[in-house]
């Protein structure tokens, strides 16, 4: 089967862009080098296209019920124009992949899923809103979705903005949204973001997102605005800490595991403030508190070898000494100017500050445990 054009594909071809399949998608890799790519996000500005993420449309006057049981998160509580990162998870509380949710109205949601899990997500909430009155509508192939992530961000899609828009779309708060037209195209505004950066995404009808597109980049090339494709995606959102499905969570990897119980709400309530059954609460409420087999840490490498996906990481540089984890994600950070890595260690092993090392290639590269994220914006 072939892969599926993105809406805004002839756009990266003029562009030359570098295409690669992903997730059943021809999507751009990159256009000149992923390094500049993600200096200029983190500096001016990058323009993504995530037309192959899912959108699927949840309505109906029982909507938030049936996404509070679909779902780990608290979805009647999240007010108008918010915008909320959730998941769904297995009963056995692996995660079938991270979410984000917006609520449009009472009775209308928007679930974001990640486009290699698009089929998993709408067949397993079709599965779980039977029984309310909630219908779900997969607009996905009639979706575009556009991002402008960076410090100019805000500046640019303002200018590109109705008058009338310009206001509500710079008092945006961080993960929420908003109706507005820009460059004539009506589109959902969202605050959001996978970069670390302030941004944008724009969710648009396919057919206006070429013309959306153009708009934008002859918008914000004078303030240093340039496409940016999946490889720099890749790059800023490690720096930035955040997983990628796939990578740091899959469904034998609970929440807790990843470092993100906080998004498990086991304190949800029901209308009669009884304890509201979720897919997954029996399980999830068992892990709470319990130490996990194994925890996402960050290490940040202190040679110049970078760690990388599946690499062993082990307890010390000495020969033969014991595998105490994996590499889930791994890079050299161009920000920082050194090599990052996620992984998964086992509890002992997962102290800020701990020192161990990562087989690279049959060579023992020193690591030491460190916060994440590790990169955030200046204030």
């Amino acid at each position: 089967m072939s892969d599926v054009l993105s809406p805004l594909h002839d756009e990266h071809v003029a562009l030359g862009a570098a295409l690669t399949s992903f997730a059943g998608w021809q999507m751009p890799l990159r256009y000149t080098s992923d390094i500049a790519e993600h200096q200029a996000v983190r500096t001016a500005a990058g323009l993504f296209d995530l037309s192959h993420m899912g959108e699927l449309e949840i309505t109906g006057s029982q909507a938030a019920a049936a996404l509070d049981h679909a779902l780990v998160g608290d979805l009647t509580a999240l007010a108008l124009g918010r915008a909320r990162y959730t998941m769904i998870v297995r009963e056995d509380g692996g995660v079938l992949d991270d979410l984000v949710v917006y609520r449009l109205a009472e009775d209308r949601f928007l679930v974001v899923a990640n486009a290699s899990n698009v089929a998993v997500v709408r067949d397993a909430l079709t599965e779980r809103l039977a029984g309310f009155d909630a219908t779900l509508h997969d607009a996905s192939l009639t979706t575009a979705l556009i991002a402008v992530q960076g410090p100019r961000a805000e500046e640019i899609v303002t200018s590109a903005a109705e008058p009338v828009d310009v206001d509500p779309i710079r008092e945006l708060k961080y993960y929420a949204a908003v109706n507005a037209t820009v460059s004539g195209v009506p589109a959902l505004v969202a605050r959001t973001g996978y970069t670390g950066e302030d941004g944008f995404e724009l969710f648009v009808p396919a057919e206006a997102a070429a013309a959306l597109w153009r708009d934008l980049l002859a918008a914000g090339e004078p303030l240093g605005l340039v496409p940016a494709g999946l490889s720099a995606r890749d790059s800023l959102r490690l720096e930035a800490g955040m997983p990628l499905y796939g990578n740091e969570l899959d469904t034998t990897t609970t929440p807790y595991e990843a470092g993100l119980g906080r998004v498990v709400k086991l304190d949800k309530t029901g209308a009669d403030g009884a304890p509201l059954p979720f897919v997954g609460r029996a399980v999830l409420a068992s892990r709470k508190g319990a130490q996990p087999a194994r925890v996402l840490v960050g290490l940040r490498g202190l040679g110049k070898r970078a760690a990388r996906h599946g690499y062993d990481v082990v307890m010390s540089t000495a020969p033969g000494s014991p595998v105490v984890g994996h590499v889930t994600s791994g890079a050299p950070s161009p920000t920082l100017g050194y090599p990052i890595a996620l992984a998964y260690v086992t509890p002992e092993m997962c102290g800020e500050g701990r020192e161990l090392a990562v087989d690279v290639r049959g060579r023992r590269e020193p690591v030491v445990v460190v916060p994440v994220p590790f990169y955030r914006r200046p204030r």
